[in-house]
C-alpha cells in the first residue's frame, strides 16, 4: 500500500473516531508500528493531525466545541484512571464544585454513596449520576442552571450567578486544553466564564485531563498554569511533557492506567 493510500485511510479513521492507536492502524493497513509512527509524523507536520502518546487525535479548530458524546469515547480508560487518582482528595465532610466534562464525570461515579460530602456542579450528567439512585446515602448535590452547551455544560449568567453564591474547599476542573504558555482554554466563550466563576468559589483547584488535552488550545482562556495547585493527568503524558510542567506546577498525579 502506498503512503498516500495510508495516509487517507488515517484521516478517514480519525474523521470517524476523532482518535487513532497506532497497534490499531498498523493491524487494519498491515505495517509495522513503526511505519505508522512515521505516517503520523508526516501527517502531524502537515497539521492534518495531532500525534499523541500512543496514536493521534483530531486536530480541530480552536473555536470547535466537540459533542459530550463524541468526547466520552475517547480516552475512556485514562478518563477512568484520572477519576479514581483524583477521588483521594475528596475527603469526608468537604464541599467541591465538580464542573462538567467526561473526565469528571468519572470521579462523579466514584462520589456515589459519599453521603458526607456536598457537591456543587454545572453538569446535568453530574448531578443525574449523584442523585439518580435514591436507595443510595448520596451527597447533597447543588445543580446551577443555565444554558446548556455541546460539551454538556451549563454556563451563562444564570450559572454564573448561582456560582458566586457558593464557596468550596476545592474545585474538579474539567478542561478542553491545557498549554504552558496558553493556559486553561475553552472554544466556547460562555463556557470559558462559568470556569473563570468556577475556580473563584474554590480554595483549591484540581485540574482533570488526559494527555491528549496537553498543548490543546481552544479560543477562550479562563486561567493560568499557576492557578493550578494540583494537575492529574494519566501516565500516556510523555516523560518529556512531564518535566516541562513541572517546572510550572507544584503538583502534578500520573493516573495508572489499566488496559481496555
Amino acid at each position: 500500500m502506498l503512503a498516500a493510500e495510508r495516509h487517507a485511510k488515517i484521516t478517514a479513521a480519525l474523521r470517524s473516531d476523532g482518535a487513532v492507536k497506532v497497534v490499531e492502524l498498523a493491524e487494519l493497513l498491515d505495517v509495522s508500528e513503526m511505519t505508522i509512527r512515521r505516517d503520523l509524523d508526516v501527517l502531524d507536520e502537515r497539521e492534518l493531525l495531532r500525534k499523541v502518546h500512543g496514536g493521534a487525535i483530531a486536530r480541530s479548530n480552536r473555536g470547535v466545541e466537540p459533542p459530550s458524546t463524541a468526547k466520552a469515547a475517547r480516552q475512556h480508560a485514562e478518563k477512568v484512571a484520572i477519576g479514581r487518582a483524583a477521588l483521594a482528595a475528596v475527603e469526608d465532610g468537604m464541599t467541591i464544585a465538580v464542573s462538567a466534562g467526561t473526565t469528571t464525570l468519572e470521579l462523579a461515579r466514584l462520589l456515589r454513596g459519599r453521603s458526607s460530602i456536598t457537591v456543587v456542579t454545572n453538569s446535568i450528567s453530574i448531578f443525574q449520576e449523584l442523585t439518580g439512585h435514591p436507595d443510595e446515602p448520596n451527597p447533597i448535590v447543588y445543580l446551577t442552571g443555565g444554558s446548556r452547551t455541546p460539551s454538556d455544560a451549563l454556563v451563562g449568567p444564570i450559572a454564573n450567578s448561582a456560582l458566586d453564591s457558593f464557596r468550596v474547599d476545592a474545585v474538579f476542573l474539567g478542561v478542553h486544553g491545557f498549554d504552558i504558555e496558553s493556559g486553561l482554554t475553552s472554544p466556547n466563550i460562555a463556557e470559558a466564564e462559568t470556569n473563570r466563576r468556577l475556580i473563584a468559589t474554590g480554595r483549591r483547584l484540581f485540574v482533570l485531563a488526559d494527555n491528549t488535552k496537553y498543548r490543546e488550545v481552544g479560543t477562550n482562556v479562563f486561567g493560568r498554569m499557576s492557578d493550578i495547585d494540583t494537575l492529574v493527568v494519566d501516565d500516556g503524558l510523555a516523560p518529556s511533557d512531564r518535566t516541562a510542567l513541572a517546572s510550572h506546577l507544584e503538583n502534578i498525579v500520573i493516573a495508572d492506567t489499566e488496559k481496555e
